[in-house]
């Protein structure tokens, strides 16, 4: 039986607050490496991304590149500092799939297949959502896939939208899902990029978005430290992860027996990790953490949702 709480959920089975000292950094530029961002035929060109943005640097396009692909690499911490070490860096956090698993991956997730998930989580989105109304004009969803949180955010006015994934095959998905959210094509880019390494300036969006994507990073801590990286002082991170069942309990038992599988045909993700608990440790001004259990997802319980803020 669901219960409801009178806070900003509509489920609260346990509520955990935490607060912690942090360093604020002030940045607004939003700065996208041209690389980094899949072109289609609506996407505008980079240098329209941000208004406000200061011009490009001007050098000749090797050395170009090798200044922006440097910047975004410093923000991880064993990356090589040049250009031929991007790609490396990339296939170390995520080693290359086939293009036939990429896109297979991409069309089963935009199929009917997760139809069941998002009708019953649908209730707490909403509510989650209803927190980026009118406060945020700058968006980062990481694990964007195929933009199934769109249509929770995406119509408000004027919100930019950057939608970060590293399957390139999401693309046409995630715009089609911006289009019907009644996001206008210019307000929306999708960045091929993973959450270890997120190619935004620090400071730079209002909030950040993820659902069901830190069961699959390889690494919580550093992405974490990203999202933080990008936020401006005061920014919200709004999340919603499975985790790991209570040790000891017949739930836990089974995810340890089906976690190689999970990982294996579930694109990385994991079963049994403590991401609550990760969030609540990255060390956020304050984290509003709630538990719930859903009756559609079977062993990918129980779910953690909720906000947290820079």
């Amino acid at each position: 039986m669901i219960l409801h709480s009178p806070s900003l959920f509509p489920q609260n089975h346990s509520t955990a607050l935490c607060s912690s000292s942090h360093n604020d950094t002030s940045s607004s530029a939003v700065s996208i490496p041209s690389h980094y961002v899949i072109k289609q035929s609506n996407s505008i060109r980079l240098n329209k991304i941000n208004k406000d943005e200061a011009k490009p640097f001007r050098c000749c396009s090797c050395g170009r590149r090798h200044f922006l692909e440097t910047s975004l690499l410093s923000a991880v911490s064993d990356a090589p500092a040049n250009a031929s070490g991007y790609k490396a860096t990339m296939n170390k956090v995520r080693p290359p799939r086939p293009d036939w698993y990429e896109e297979l991956y991409a069309s089963v997730l935009n199929s009917d297949m997760m139809n069941s998930y998002e009708a019953e989580i649908a209730a707490y989105k909403s509510q989650l959502f209803a927190n980026l109304r009118g406060k945020a004009k700058k968006v980062l969803e990481i694990g964007i896939g195929t933009g199934p949180n769109l249509k929770y955010y995406g119509n408000d006015d004027d919100v930019e939208v950057f939608g970060v994934d590293p399957n390139g095959k999401m693309v046409k998905y995630a715009q089609k899902a911006a289009e019907a959210a009644g996001l206008p094509p210019a307000n929306f880019k999708f960045i091929q990029a993973v959450g270890e390494a997120i190619p935004l300036s620090d400071a730079s969006v209002d909030a950040v978005v993820g659902t069901l994507v830190l069961c699959s990073v390889t690494n919580v801590d550093q992405t974490l430290q990203e999202v933080k990286r990008v936020l401006r002082p005061g920014g919200l991170y709004l999340f919603v992860e499975h985790v790991a069942a209570k040790e000891g309990t017949f739930l836990r038992f089974v995810q340890n027996l089906l976690d190689p599988l999970q990982q294996t045909v579930a694109d990385g993700c994991h079963l049994t990790r403590e991401t609550g608990k990760k969030i609540s440790e990255a060390g956020f001004s304050g984290v509003d953490l709630n538990t719930t259990f859903l009756s559609k997802t079977a062993f990918i319980n129980p779910q953690v949702y909720g906000i947290a803020s820079k």
